[in-house]
């Protein structure tokens, strides 16, 4: 008769797992720290008027905002559930449920972030069209790009979590 494979996962791969989607949520949730100070400092003051605009002044940027803040906040979360989990061993919130949340909120996070990144990269270009780079959309865009590595970081812990999906165990 052939010999069984286990399958499932070693103590110490199962912990290095843990420890990168820690790794990864500390990098996404310094990243959108850096794009959330840049673009709330965003403020740029006409010359001719003397009329000062500010992101919130731009449907875009404030879409961005919100962005960055709903990641921030689920990522905050997500850190500290990674926390207790690589400290203790086990998971904040047992069965399905658990492994289910970390599915779907990298999943949705990781399109709400990529949406933001995008209507801040486009709103910046078209500013720029036939203008002079200025402070303004030169941190917009900064910020932007800080976006898109949370999202980046976001995705991969994404991929990580899927994995984890079949590894769940059958109780």
């Amino acid at each position: 008769m052939p010999e069984m494979v286990n399958s499932t996962p070693s103590n110490s791969s199962t912990a290095s797992t843990r420890t990168v989607l820690l790794l990864l949520r500390v990098l996404t949730f310094v990243f959108l720290l850096i794009a959330l100070i840049l673009i709330a400092i965003v403020k740029q003051t006409d010359a001719e008027t003397g009329e000062q605009t500010k992101f919130s002044d731009v449907y875009a940027y404030r879409y961005m905002i919100s962005t960055i803040i709903i990641g921030f906040a689920y990522n905050l979360l997500q850190m500290a559930f990674s926390i207790f989990t690589v400290v203790s061993g086990n998971r904040v919130i047992s069965g399905d449920g658990g492994y289910l949340f970390d599915f779907f909120g990298d999943k949705i996070i990781s399109y709400f972030l990529i949406s933001g990144s995008a209507a801040g990269f486009g709103l910046t270009i078209e500013l720029g069209r036939g203008a002079p780079s200025n402070s303004f959309t030169d941190k917009a865009n900064a910020s932007a790009s800080l976006l898109l590595i949370g999202f980046l970081f976001t995705a991969i812990a994404s991929t990580f979590t899927s994995f984890a999906l079949p590894k769940k165990p059958n109780n």
